[in-house]
């Protein structure tokens, strides 16, 4: 059996592909993460064809970079990381959300520290905004969980961040003509696997550059993606992809916008040259002396956008030059006019707004002149609720990165083991720091219009209806919130419940003592506080001494007065 130990592996392959195909099946896994799956050699080892592949895939990677910067492209991008992540300086831009975890209530606290670990590890706190645009833009992430291997218990020590155009992951296959048939399907099971990462300083680029990478074990690279794919799931793409072709379309648009303006804006002049009865190559030559004294040589440089004298090209504002024949009218200079209408620039939004569509990002937020408008729900654009649904998408597909780093981290720490964390891992959740106020309104008119139609169905409840069928079907409540409710509901009515009154003392003739005011008993009772006498039990232990004696007598007499004091009283009233 081999022996794993975060990255290093002691035993024979075989364990490993008996392991691979315990529960066989004809079907292989699927490729969603874009490994590269490079077949076995002969005895001199394997031939990795990774020419296409892997070179497409680093073109991509600086191909998004250099679309970020972009001034259209930066302010999307900018947009959309600025609504996943909310940097308060007095919270973290996330926390862990353990509520349906069944655990001990300490487990869950130290889960909880491990956690606040990764993120500091991150400097998430700082570096938040950075990482998610790293991720949003290439497509993809790595970390590389480093460890003390000397101290594995104290559990992850950095995580360092790889340029992507520098890592790849690879899938070989194990060959093994000794694999079950699935007894179903009567079919050879799937070939399994074997996986681990390329690095490569210097950039896999080629094959060549392969026998130079280094091989990295799987669980030790954290490695989150996109999630999208090309159609034969080989590559990983970006969410900037879909825009690479409205981005060309619209540069190349406003690029020829410019030298459409350059070249027809100002109004050119046509000479026409009165070359007599001169031959045909003297006429030329005379045409040509008189065109090098009056031409220009403004030159548009679409790369730096500037405008040049530069007389080694031709120039866009070239005049005419004709010659005329004796007998014709003599020299003459006229000029011709400009375009017209060169102020419509409809092709050029139509396409900005195909370039913010594709980005999905609402085009009401790209335009510098509109406002922020703080109206009602029935106001808010379908766009605001999409791009609101797009943002809650990519925070998911992001939080698989504190899901590979966690698992290491509890792992590394005993906490729990692999399969354990399997169990848990589909009840814990991440909650960000919310910003939207789309989505904040739109909930807000969700309550409201469930608390009138409720208010309209209170007449009907407990005749036609029943509180749980309003809870479900109108409230939309699950069964463990109304549980929790009905929780609270409780326990704030005892808490609000006075204690009950104790009854009026009555004299031993059976009448009712004539109670004061209640300010008059606050102030007549101000001076001094009657002391509760002790109990029968703590008389019977505790032993009675001389001043207590004194006083129990003094009571007696002073009891006796006043029953005297009350008989004449009635006396005299009879």
């Amino acid at each position: 059996m081999a022996f794993e130990l975060f990255g290093f592996k002691i035993g024979k392959i075989e364990d490993e592909v008996k392991q691979s195909i315990t529960i066989p099946s004809f079907a292989p896994k699927p490729n969603e993460d874009g490994a590269i799956e490079i077949a076995p050699g002969g005895s001199y080892g394997t031939y990795v064809d990774l020419e296409s592949t892997v070179k497409n895939e680093v073109q991509l990677v600086t191909r998004y970079r250099q679309m970020a910067q972009q001034s259209d492209i930066d302010l999307a991008i900018t947009d959309i990381v600025n609504e996943a992540i909310i940097n308060d300086r007095s919270s973290l831009p996330v926390t862990i959300n353990l509520d349906k975890l069944k655990l001990a209530q300490r487990v869950k606290t130290k889960i909880t520290e491990e956690f606040e670990k990764i993120l500091s590890l991150l400097d998430f706190q700082n570096l938040a905004h950075d990482i998610f645009q790293r991720w949003y833009v290439d497509g993809r992430i790595y970390y590389h969980m480093m460890i003390d291997n000397s101290k594995p218990r104290e559990g992850l020590k950095e995580l360092r961040y790889i340029d992507p155009r520098r890592m790849q992951k690879v899938r070989v296959p194990i060959t093994d003509r000794n694999r079950p048939i699935s007894q179903s399907a009567q079919l050879p099971t799937s070939t399994p696997f074997q996986e681990y990462y390329l690095y490569n300083k210097g950039g896999i680029v080629n094959a060549g550059t392969v026998s130079q990478g280094v091989r990295i074990s799987s669980d030790s690279i954290c490695h989150v993606h996109s999630g999208l794919l090309d159609e034969r799931n080989h590559m990983v793409f970006s969410h900037l992809h879909k825009a690479i072709k409205p981005y060309n379309q619209l540069r190349m648009l406003e690029d020829a916008t410019v030298v459409y303006r350059l070249a027809r804006a100002p109004e050119r002049r046509i000479f026409y040259i009165d070359v007599g009865n001169l031959p045909k190559m003297k006429a030329e030559q005379y045409l040509r002396d008189m065109m090098v004294k009056h031409k220009n040589r403004l030159v548009y440089d679409a790369t730096t956008g500037e405008v040049r004298d530069d007389r080694k090209f031709m120039t866009m504002l070239e005049d005419y030059w004709l010659p005329r024949r004796e007998g014709n009218r003599g020299t003459e200079i006229t000029t011709l006019p400009g375009g017209q209408n060169l102020g419509q620039l409809e092709d050029v939004e139509y396409f900005r707004k195909k370039l913010y569509q594709s980005l999905n990002v609402p085009i009401s937020r790209m335009l510098s002149e509109s406002t922020f408008n703080m109206g009602k729900s029935s106001e808010i654009t379908r766009d605001e609720i999409k791009f609101t649904k797009l943002i809650s998408r990519l925070r998911s597909r992001f939080s698989h990165m504190f899901d590979i780093i966690l698992e290491t981290q509890l792992i590394l720490t005993g906490m729990m083991s692999r399969n354990e964390w399997k169990e848990i891992k589909n009840y814990i959740s991440y909650d960000f720091q919310e910003d939207n106020y789309y989505a904040e309104l739109k909930e807000q008119e969700i309550l409201s219009q469930r608390l009138n139609i409720l208010q309209v169905a209170e007449n009907y409840v407990g005749k036609y209806y029943s509180q749980e069928w309003v809870r479900k079907n109108i409230l939309k409540l699950s069964d463990a919130e109304i549980q929790n409710l009905d929780d609270q509901i409780s326990s704030e009515k005892a808490a609000a419940t006075p204690p009950p009154e104790s009854a009026p003392e009555t004299d031993s003739d059976g009448l009712q003592e004539p109670q004061q005011p209640a300010d008059q008993q606050s102030v007549a009772s101000a001076p001094e506080q009657i002391p509760k006498p002790p109990a029968k039990e703590e008389l019977d232990q505790k032993p009675i001494t001389k001043e207590e004696l004194d006083l129990i007598e003094n009571m007696s007499k002073l009891i006796e007065n006043l029953n005297n004091e009350t008989g004449d009283y009635l006396q005299d009233d009879k």
